[in-house]
């Protein structure tokens, strides 16, 4: 197997707030990303899932650099992101990019099309020609499927999911090897988010990309992702094959997240919500439970899993799992 593009390891963020008066000022540690390791290919995706409040987002910014990590490193090619200065990190950054989850509010209404999808080549390169940039702009707008002759245009004349073509265009016009998409189709329509889909899977093949995808839909994961991680609370719960992952997820949390997908059929339905467990919401993050983070609502759960903190260990078929159980447990779906 060809060497990663990426290796994280051991990535942290944790964030601090104050609680109480100005006399009794108490200082509490979030740990929105709780050392979290991986690796990625080039012209692989990685897909990520979990609950809202699970430190996805997070994540992705920790490893461009916008939010930095309290520990870990990220490794781009050979070499450390997390100890490069500011200028360093910025001109790095041409080939690490993102798209981010609402395609209207993530593109300035002032600007046109040409003027967003061209704003990169100004910052990076501002000695370029201007009919460079022209030439450059309307490929790119070509190549995400948006006509040359909707240049001049604003944001509000497009609809969600050509704005979001525009988004990725903008991504893209630095020829990054590879792009980060924070949930880039849950504020799309279904048939806008299959096209969004599409193209994200042609522009890979076209341009080599390593994708790192993050979303809650696990069926819009399944359908893009090569492997997946499965993240509960900042840690990394499972990361799998995504055929093993559906067929056979290794954690409890991962086998309850296949269960809560919906099922078209009202009877299939109906029997999967009496065979989901999963209930409740994730336990407040000052108040992390000891030992295994998710045993509160694991059914599965030992008085081992209340004590001890499983870590995430390889299973067969190079997939990994953090839990005290997962050679024993049957959750095949």
């Amino acid at each position: 197997m060809t060497k990663p593009v990426m290796r994280v390891q051991d990535l942290a963020v944790t964030f601090t707030s104050f609680t109480g008066g100005l006399l009794q000022r108490k200082q509490r540690q979030l740990r929105a990303v709780d050392g979290i390791s991986f690796e990625l290919h080039a012209g692989e995706t990685l897909g990520i899932v979990g609950e809202s409040g699970s430190g996805k987002s997070t994540l992705a910014r920790a490893i461009l650099g916008l939010i930095k990590p309290g520990r870990g490193r990220v490794i781009w090619r050979g070499e450390e992101l997390t100890g490069l200065d500011e200028e360093e990190l910025r001109q790095k950054r041409k080939e690490l990019q993102i798209v981010f989850q609402d395609p209207v509010a993530s593109l300035n209404p002032r600007m046109t099309a040409g003027d967003l999808i061209a704003e990169p080549l100004w910052t990076f390169y501002p000695n370029m020609e201007r009919r460079q940039v022209d030439e450059r702009t309307r490929g790119m707008m070509k190549l995400v499927g948006l006509l040359p002759n909707q240049i001049n245009r604003y944001p509000h004349e497009f609809s969600g999911g050509q704005c979001q073509r525009i988004g990725i265009a903008r991504s893209l016009v630095l020829n990054p090897r590879l792009l980060i998409c924070d949930e880039p189709v849950s504020a799309l329509d279904v048939s806008i988010q299959a096209q969004i889909i599409n193209l994200l899977k042609d522009l890979q093949k076209k341009l080599g990309l390593a994708l790192i995808f993050i979303a809650h839909d696990l069926s819009v994961v399944r359908h893009i992702s090569d492997r997946v991680m499965v993240m509960y609370m900042g840690q990394a719960m499972e990361v799998s094959d995504k055929t093993n992952l559906y067929r056979k997820p290794r954690h409890p949390y991962s086998n309850a997240l296949m269960k809560s997908v919906p099922v078209p059929d009202p009877k299939l339905a109906s029997a999967a919500r009496r065979n989901s467990w999963l209930t409740g919401d994730m336990p407040s993050p000052y108040q992390r439970p000891k030992g295994c983070i998710f045993n509160n609502r694991c059914p599965y759960r030992v008085s081992r899993c209340k004590v001890d903190v499983p870590a995430l260990r390889k299973m067969e078929n190079e997939d990994w799992a953090a839990c005290h159980r997962a050679e024993e447990l049957d959750l095949s779906i």
